[in-house]
């Protein structure tokens, strides 16, 4: 029985990777090669209105599908088989608080996410299912580590997929909240996270977007994860997202790796032509300096433009095949394994 389960979870939890398909990949992975350093977000505080129309798409890429300003925000819809846009910020944070106040898509099988993701696939994410009209899931992955499925959390909601809420992760390097509309809803402390080598520690970037979990052409595990088939001749399925406030607890031009631990010590922030390598100093001061700055105070912003001008943004999605080929063939193998 333990096995049967175990093997359901694990189909299922390989499945949900083929979110990695537009939403989660990385292009080079710094704790297998040495890669450039990441762009840094610079500043303490991002915000972005995206009622404001098309410049509020700055420092934002569309990689996959099309995504639009409305008046009720950034737009990103499913027509057809096949559609899943998505953006990603130009930047990368490194430990600091995102607020993505959205309405989750409708339908059967249609998945919105907010995912914070690094180059060596650290990962925290919100996953809102439509066919679930009163949940809400969090998870998190450290180094893409898939050899257990017992990271998911499921969080209680009104109404995702009619009104707006704020869904937020404030990071830090001793523990990670997620919080709905201000109140914490999880917390996962560093060494709860297999003595902290499964924590999520390294630079990120902001991905947002929606995918049909219940697509036909889906694994057995997905489908039945997302909820059922999704019938395309409903749609469209539409997300909307109001507005992202981000603070970022270590501001810096670059993120560079220093080795291929994949730890947080590792990073070294640079500032211009001046550097602050973290390396060199404890988990606890480090920890102490960021539990600091997150006690600072910051401005929530959710009001509604009354027009804006509709301005379409598009871009081919950006995609690992290799790993989309080796998920899907352990996807196989798992729901095999099942029906044995």
């Amino acid at each position: 029985m333990f096995v049967d389960s175990y093997l359901k979870w694990a189909a299922i939890g390989l499945a949900t990777a083929q979110l990695g398909a537009a939403q989660t990949y990385s292009s080079c992975n710094p704790t297998k090669k040495t890669c450039p350093a990441d762009t840094g977000l610079n500043i303490w505080q991002f915000d972005t209105d995206f009622t404001s129309g098309s410049s509020s798409f700055s420092k934002w890429n569309v990689t996959a599908g099309t995504v639009e300003s409305t008046s009720l925000g950034a737009k990103f819809s499913i027509s057809e088989q096949g559609d899943a846009p998505t953006i990603e910020s130009e930047f990368y944070i490194f430990f600091g608080r995102v607020d993505v106040n959205f309405r989750a898509a409708n339908g059967t099988g249609i998945i919105s996410t907010m995912v914070m993701e690094s180059d060596d696939l650290d990962e925290i994410d919100w996953e809102q299912i439509s066919t679930y009209d009163t949940s809400i899931e969090t998870d998190y992955f450290g180094k893409g580590n898939t050899t257990s499925y017992d990271r998911g959390t499921t969080v209680t909601v009104s109404t995702p997929e009619e009104t707006f809420h704020t869904y937020s992760v404030d990071w830090t390097s001793s523990r990670i909240e997620w919080l709905l509309d201000g109140d914490v809803v999880r917390t996962l402390e560093y060494a709860d996270a297999v003595s902290g080598t499964n924590y999520p520690q390294t630079p990120m970037r902001i991905k947002i977007g929606i995918w049909a979990g219940g697509d036909p052409d889906n694994s057995e595990g997905t489908i039945e994860w997302a909820g059922g088939e999704t019938d395309y001749t409903d749609g469209p399925f539409t997300m909307y997202v109001d507005s992202v406030n981000i603070t970022n607890y270590n501001p810096a031009q670059a993120y560079k790796y220093t080795d291929k631990t994949g730890a947080y010590t590792s990073i070294k922030a640079s500032n211009g032509t001046s550097l602050t390598n973290l390396s060199g100093t404890t988990s606890s001061s480090v920890s102490a300096s960021v539990a600091s700055s997150s006690s600072a105070s910051k401005a929530s912003s959710s009001s509604a433009a009354s027009a804006s001008a509709s301005s379409n943004m598009t871009s081919a999605a950006s995609l690992s095949t290799y790993s989309f080929i080796f998920a899907t063939a352990m996807v196989a193998f798992a729901v095999g394994a099942l029906q044995l």
